[in-house]
């Protein structure tokens, strides 16, 4: 129960914040906005303010912002979860009859000018950044921050073949700027095995090696060889600076692992939707940390909302038809071009693309519950 909780919490925050971006901009545009709502399935409870219908679904797997001037088969403003996309199965492009027309809600979508369309598609992205800024300051004042110091050299590892000594700093990988001791795991993780040119600080000096990390069976990934017990006491305006690089850490993550996922670096059963978040992210953390407090509990869960609100706003600004960034595309066409790709064309384009999408989501969900099943 306390594992399903903590999931609809986590995901309604983030969702909310998305959609809540959407309509936030539209409104300041004068844009209509017909329904909001979070989560799909029966309706649990609604309310209407402002014209506009509130709603509050079973599942909360995604959510909407339903704008003026779309016909009922049109969803511009996709949560982007992938359950949401699945919803949301709506070509933005042709105008509807009421286009043209402004109700006592606000004037259509597609009737606003080019610069509210794309603030009003951005902010969805965008708002889930601002949380995930909240969301590592929260965490910053919460945790004891790692620094990038070698406390210990494991014996027999590439740190000690390469000359590293208990207490170096590391300063950059490949040229890659380290500011915490997680940069350091990211970066072998994402460049597994492969060789680094290596920047170190020791009694105020800088020095330079070059290693290979090897590979561990114990823990499967490969390492430096690197152990971390040094953590930062904070200041003034270091837990801005921090925050900051938790965001960072957070943002090279998810685009690394885009990276790997292309390369075929990622397997099948490292590919996780809602319900293997649920089951096998939420659940297992809520398990292995309740024992320490909740506190500790809460910190983790924090961890995992920064993880999911910065996955979806990155995500979304991906330039794949019937997302957000699929829909700044053509609004950024639309710019360059000075009037608009013609609406048949650019509603069946993001057609096929919520189609492909719908198609993804069937294999994540079925992928879902192999992972968690048969695995």
């Amino acid at each position: 129960m306390a594992t399903f909780l903590w999931f609809i919490v986590i995901f309604s925050v983030v969702v909310i914040s998305h959609e809540f971006g959407h309509f936030l901009v539209a409104k300041s545009a004068g844009i209509g906005v017909k329904e909001f709502y979070v989560g799909f399935g029966p309706t649990l409870f609604h309310f209407k303010k402002g014209g506009t219908e509130f709603k509050w679904n079973l599942l909360p797997l995604g959510g909407a912002c339903i704008f003026e001037g779309m016909d009922e088969f049109e969803v511009p403003g996709e949560a982007g979860t992938a359950a949401d996309t699945a919803a949301n199965t709506a070509p933005a492009g042709t105008a509807p009859e009421s286009a043209g027309k402004t109700s006592p809600r606000g004037k259509s979508f597609l009737d606003a000018s080019v610069w509210a369309r794309f603030a009003t598609v951005i902010a969805g992205p965008v708002f889930n950044m601002i949380l995930g800024f909240i969301i590592a300051f929260v965490m910053v004042n919460m945790i004891a921050v790692r620094d990038p110091v070698a406390t210990q050299i494991l014996p027999g590892s590439a740190a000690e073949s390469a000359g590293l000594k208990d207490g170096d700093r590391i300063i950059s990988m490949n040229g890659e700027r380290i500011r915490l001791y997680d940069d350091i795991v990211l970066y072998t993780v994402l460049h597994e095995g492969e060789e680094i040119f290596l920047v170190y600080e020791r009694d105020g000096e800088l020095g330079n090696t070059a290693l290979t990390p090897l590979y561990s069976e114990e823990y499967g990934r490969y390492m430096l060889g690197i152990s971390n017990s040094d953590f930062i006491e904070l200041k003034g305006l270091d837990f801005f600076r921090y925050t900051w690089y938790e965001m960072r850490y957070n943002l090279k993550m998810t685009w690394g692992s885009l990276g790997m996922l292309v390369r075929g670096k990622i397997g099948r059963e490292d590919v996780a939707g809602p319900v293997g978040v649920a089951v096998n992210v939420v659940g297992e953390t809520y398990e292995q940390t309740k024992a320490y407090g909740w506190q500790t509990v809460l910190v983790n869960m924090l961890n995992i909302a920064l993880m999911l609100t910065v996955n979806l706003g990155i995500l979304n600004l991906l330039p794949v038809p019937a997302l957000d960034g699929g829909r700044l595309l053509f609004v950024l066409i639309e710019m360059v071009r000075g009037k608009p790709v013609p609406r048949e064309k650019e509603a069946m384009i993001h057609f096929i693309g919520t189609m492909l999408l719908l198609v993804l989501v069937v294999f994540i969900f079925f992928n879902d519950l192999r992972n968690i099943f048969w695995k």
